[in-house]
């Protein structure tokens, strides 16, 4: 029936589903239903909560007929597989950014949902975010006339989160362009209309005991005329947050005092401690957030004809010719619920959103053409973009 809860697959229990554990303990339309993990630790703390069964093995979960919709939660490396699994159960898919690391495997995946007939949604990511939402609605409406340029910046202690070796390899998905340039992709694409054509960027890998991307300059022109600046560091120093009235990007207030903790935890550690100092973090071990904003990615400003639009995690501050005015973007009751909303549309009324398979493709084809522009110095073409449902509809 239409109003029954989604029964949900939960494909990995690390911090990918802690993240989203506030969300779907707060909302009664999603029932976690069954789970896949490779630690016992995490299967045995998923069976204690929320009951059902826990499966060593993403195939089990795959096979089990209670289950409606799976939400995979994976390392990025992973994905190809677990969402070919699922779509040949003909489970709808909730899978985490990025779709894939390479472009290959992202098409087959998109390619196996359209033919199972299943929706693939790729999130959480900061597109859903109810400020960027209300932002890309006020934008659409015309009201402050054409999107001229959009500046997005963040600055964050991201490389210095505890990592497993492979999250150190660009090659293997680590580094911030597939982990973080996509959320600033998708949320200046959802901003814009979603269809890019060309960037020029610059990337950073400063530190060799970190060797990987960790920071990037970019910039990107959008059908229609806009263009954007994208920053993003990784790197550990300033932070952004400042200029986000001290909210962290997972809407939780941030702690006085903390400066410097992420590079101080690892200090004198070796891959192997690291390692297992990231399991602290996993389902069973770690915490979840206690959001009380909405989340954000960093200081973002939409620059339209007859205003500026700067994105808070309260909501749009609105700079127009000759008045200031702020609306709001309502935070809860889940943290994450536009996520939510997304996953239930589609499996109970057959609705997409915006950020489908087709979507998510399109966002890491700028991934791979922010380095391709990177390594060769110049802009690169960009050929598989799509455009927003609206716009799709709008024409």
């Amino acid at each position: 029936m239409t109003s029954d809860p989604v029964r949900l697959g939960v494909a990995g229990l690390g911090r990918a589903f802690m993240l989203m554990v506030p969300t779907f303990d707060a909302d009664a339309r999603v029932k976690l239903t069954a789970a896949a993990a490779p630690r016992a630790e995490s299967r045995a703390a998923f069976e204690e909560q929320y009951g059902g069964v826990a499966y060593p093995t993403v195939e089990d979960l795959c096979a089990d007929p209670s289950v409606e919709a799976i939400y995979i939660a994976t390392p990025h490396q992973m994905h190809v597989d677990h969402v070919l699994a699922a779509a040949r159960a003909g489970k709808h898919i909730l899978v985490e950014k990025p779709l894939a690391i390479s472009m290959e495997d992202a098409e087959t995946m998109v390619a196996a949902a359209n033919e199972a007939g299943v929706h693939l949604i790729v999130g959480p990511s900061h597109s859903f975010d109810p400020p960027v939402e209300l932002a890309a609605q006020l934008i659409a409406s015309g009201k402050f006339g054409q999107l001229r340029m959009i500046q997005a910046l963040n600055y964050t202690d991201f490389l210095y989160r505890p990592r497993r070796p492979e999250e150190l390899r660009t090659e293997e998905g680590g580094g911030v362009l597939f982990s973080q340039a996509i959320h600033q992709i998708d949320v200046v694409r959802r901003l814009a209309g979603g269809m890019g054509e060309k960037i020029y960027a610059m990337t950073g890998a400063w530190d060799p005991k970190r060797p990987t991307e960790g920071a990037f300059t970019a910039l990107m022109n959008f059908e229609g005329g806009c263009v954007a600046n994208l920053t993003y560091s990784g790197y550990a120093h300033f932070d952004s947050d400042i200029w986000m009235n001290d909210v962290g990007e997972l809407g939780q207030r941030k702690l006085a005092g903390a400066y410097g903790d992420a590079r101080r935890a690892l200090m004198d550690l070796d891959p192997d401690d690291e390692a297992r100092l990231k399991t602290t973090r996993t389902f069973g071990s770690g915490k979840t957030v206690d959001a009380k904003h909405n989340e954000h990615f960093g200081p973002v400003i939409a620059l339209c004809d007859r205003a500026d639009l700067k994105l808070t995690p309260d909501g749009v501050e609105v700079f127009g010719d000759t008045e200031r005015g702020f609306i709001e973007a309502t935070f809860g009751p889940a943290p994450r619920r536009t996520v939510n909303d997304a996953l239930v549309t589609a499996v109970r009324q057959n609705k997409a959103p915006v950020q489908t398979g087709a979507w998510g493709l399109a966002s890491l084809e700028v991934c791979h053409a922010i380095l391709q522009s990177a390594s060769t110095g110049q802009p690169v073409d960009l050929r598989q973009q799509c455009k927003t449902n609206e716009e799709e509809q709008t024409g």
